[in-house]
């Protein structure tokens, strides 16, 4: 209209709202506890947080830190590559730290997506990749995860791609679903990737929260991979401090100076003495990581349990922050409705899958569930949907 400022552009028009801003706020209108949204009600490592209060208090990192990140964080993201992984990351031209694990995803489609291009992803998806996606003018491609164990289909997989596609966006372990991909799985999705000679975009922001003896395996590990693939890591999700945002890109020297040539036009730099504290977290001994696993592994069978004694099918959770349930044997057809039914029956929040597909019908039934709460908020949320549910 005359006189008006322009609109949203066309693109983004499907991303001005996203499931979880409609949850959360339905948990505040409500109020309702949120099992929706996927971060910690409590802080990580106090020697961490202390890190960083001391950089700040010493005046290191107060300034524009390095465009690529502080040589410490970008020299502890290599030496963790290679002791966890047995990876040889150049940290000098292999690393770029980003202001969380999301801008550089946005990056790195950004770097690589020309308008037109397909980006091929399984399917429940984090609905930021869909949005990333639009913002390069690139088209997406649902590929949806199969069966009663969420698990990915490589014959659909194959069938997905097209002359038109670029890149192949993997996230193992895999939010919302809590499914860690196997070898044999990441085997086949790699012969994928070079057969039609694929850029991988890797989302392991949940590397170290796996469970049992799901191990994650970074993809670039495997056999010709490594060319082809930017990893994606997160602090925030590794250390408990999502409000930080320390995100990081590694990789070929040749797909990083991409990514950091886009990065540096978007936030430029950020969080300096947040990045010298991330960089004594990832030095931390196994024994963290370890401890920080059965932690997660206790409230997501606190969380679990209660939920299926609830009636719900719970599809059992491997890795992240996150457990799946079926809401079929309660009686409802979809997840979106058994959401919002329940947040005004039972007064709890989560997440239906079904608005993080394209095709809505791949996750009708699956609702997501966040455990990485204290225990006794979980017990609250627990009593409150076994009376919600049974009235």
């Amino acid at each position: 209209m005359q006189g008006q400022p322009p609109l949203l552009v066309a693109r983004m028009r499907e991303h001005a709202t996203s499931i979880f801003a409609e949850m959360s706020d339905l948990a505040r209108r409500t109020g309702s506890i949120n099992l929706g949204q996927g971060f910690p009600d409590t802080d990580g490592p106090a020697e961490v947080a202390e890190v960083a209060r001391a950089c700040i208090a010493d005046g290191r990192g107060n300034q524009y830190p390095p465009a690529p990140g502080v040589p410490d964080l970008r020299q502890a993201i290599a030496e963790h590559s290679a002791r966890f992984y047995r990876l040889s990351v150049d940290s000098d031209s292999g690393v770029v730290v980003t202001t969380g694990a999301s801008e550089a995803l946005q990056s790195t489609l950004l770097a690589f997506v020309e308008r037109g291009d397909e980006v091929v992803m399984f399917e429940p998806r984090f609905d930021i990749y869909a949005a990333g996606v639009s913002l390069a003018g690139g088209v997406r491609v649902g590929v949806p995860l199969s069966g009663r164990g969420l698990r990915p289909d490589i014959d659909k997989l194959r069938a997905a791609i097209t002359p038109r596609t670029k890149v192949l966006l993997l996230n193992s372990p895999h939010n919302p679903t809590g499914v860690v991909f196997t070898r044999d799985e990441l085997e086949a999705v790699a012969e994928v990737a070079m057969e039609h000679d694929l850029l991988v975009i890797s989302d392991e922001a949940y590397e170290h929260l796996w469970f049992e003896d799901h191990h994650h395996i970074p993809i670039a590990t495997l056999p010709g991979m490594w060319e082809r693939t930017v990893t994606i890591g997160s602090g925030g999700k590794s250390f408990s401090f999502t409000g930080w945002k320390v995100g990081w890109a590694y990789g070929p020297h040749e797909l990083i100076r991409a990514v950091s040539a886009v990065r540096q036009h978007l936030s430029f730099v950020s969080g300096g003495p947040f990045q010298y504290a991330i960089a004594h977290g990832l030095r931390l001994p196994d024994t963290y990581f370890t401890e920080f696993r059965q932690d997660l592994a206790h409230k997501r069978d606190l969380l679990s349990d209660g939920l299926a004694r609830c009636g719900l099918g719970v599809v059992p959770s491997q890795g992240t922050y996150f457990v799946t349930t079926d809401v079929r044997p309660l009686g409802y057809d979809d997840g979106a409705t058994f959401c919002r039914d329940t947040a005004h029956r039972a007064k709890v929040i989560a997440i239906p899958h079904q608005l993080l597909c394209d095709d809505s019908t791949v996750g009708l039934p699956y609702v997501r569930w966040a455990f990485c709460k204290q225990p006794a908020v979980l017990e609250q949320a627990l009593d409150q949907l076994s009376t919600g549910l049974a009235s």
